[in-house]
């Protein structure tokens, strides 16, 4: 049995906020309303499982809940959904004092997220993840947004939340294909910050697939500490915070170049942190030995790391036409995060024209 509960904190000032990990809603959320109402958002997928069992707590801590329910996928992150969730909010009349609970993975969070820091110009907003991806990415660090068609997360704001609730017990259900993608982003922590977690993860292959709860409570909580430790230092991104974006410029590029959807994010960086790393070893002088144990690694956790899996031979002009609209993009020449290191990376790397359609094919 793996322990009861940890707690990270976000330190923010009087924007910080606690991370509280465990077993059980009851558990894990912590936050109290004196007949305030909450919008619980949840999407097709997580509502039927979980959505009654929230709300029901919701209204034992003094909440009057109103709920929402988007469409699962990638596709809901619209513009389109932000007005159906300000449509239940007015509905709902919620006012300053009420908070937008966002319960499911990383869409559900942004989107929400996005209508908290926006509607009536902010109201609380409580993160309650239930995908690995969204426990120890997505959930913290106060990243919200949506989609256009021409890029990823190019409309937000960062908006923090009042606190993050990890039931650990929701992974259970979470489908494999969904549950190895956010493996992907537990990987990124430990090249840009910390090799021996890196190492652990290769020592936990088995167990980290067959979702042993020691394994996962300990991987999940170093995760949000790594994060929180880096918000702490960049919340707003003009800087370290950046090497989060790890494996993300084309990881991005291929979810846009794909069509949202058919690949999940993680599946994308995944194949994303490869190319970086190959980047690496031409540009920044990155061990070949440490490229190919990220490589390996992935693949071992079942995640896609080679041309052969992207959808239908994805054309190299689809892609680098995605990256130069990248956020992170200067006059449409993408930017890197960069090994220097196993557990260290740099940020704003520029990179050769020609190297970026070599390091592509290299990818085989």
């Amino acid at each position: 049995m793996c322990e009861v509960s940890r707690t990270v904190r976000v330190d923010l000032g009087d924007r910080g906020y606690d991370i509280h990990i465990g077993r059980g809603f009851d558990s894990v959320l912590q936050s109290e309303g004196s007949g305030t109402t909450a919008l619980l958002v949840s999407d097709s997928n997580v509502d039927p499982l979980y959505g009654d069992r929230c709300a029901e707590l919701l209204t034992r801590r003094n909440f009057k809940v109103e709920r929402a329910v988007v469409p699962a996928g990638e596709a809901s992150k619209s513009l389109e959904c932000i007005q159906s969730l300000f449509d239940h909010a007015i509905s709902g009349r919620l006012d300053r004092r009420s908070i937008v609970v966002a319960l499911g993975g990383g869409v559900v969070g942004d989107l929400s997220g996005f209508a908290a820091g926006t509607y009536l110009r902010g109201v609380k907003f409580l993160q309650v993840p239930t995908s690995l991806l969204a426990m120890v990415d997505s959930s913290v660090g106060g990243k919200t947004g949506v989609n256009l068609p021409q890029g990823k997360n190019l409309v937000g704001v960062f908006y923090q939340p009042v606190e993050v609730a990890v039931d650990l017990d929701t992974l259970a259900t979470l489908p494999d294909r969904e549950y190895l993608s956010g493996m992907a982003e537990v990987v990124k922590y430990g090249v840009i910050w910390d090799a021996p977690f890196f190492e652990m993860l290769e020592s936990n292959v088995a167990p980290l697939r067959a979702r042993d709860p020691d394994v996962l409570a300990s991987i999940v909580s170093r995760c949000c500490e790594i994060k929180a430790e880096v918000v702490a230092q960049d919340e707003r991104e003009s800087g370290v915070r950046a090497i989060l974006n790890y494996g993300h410029t084309l990881g991005h590029a291929i979810e846009n170049a794909c069509g949202y959807g058919q690949l999940l994010h993680g599946e994308a960086v995944s194949v994303g942190m490869v190319y970086a790393a190959e980047l690496s070893c031409v540009c920044r002088g990155f061990s070949r030995e440490d490229a190919d144990r990220i490589t390996r690694l992935l693949a071992a956790l079942g995640l896609p790391v080679g041309r052969s899996q992207l959808p239908d031979g994805v054309p190299w002009k689809a892609l680098r036409s995605a990256m130069a609209s990248d956020k992170k993009a200067r006059s449409a020449i993408p930017t890197f995060v960069l090994s220097d290191v196993m557990g260290s990376v740099a940020f704003n790397c520029d990179v050769p024209e020609d190297a970026l359609e070599a390091a592509f094919s290299a990818l085989v």
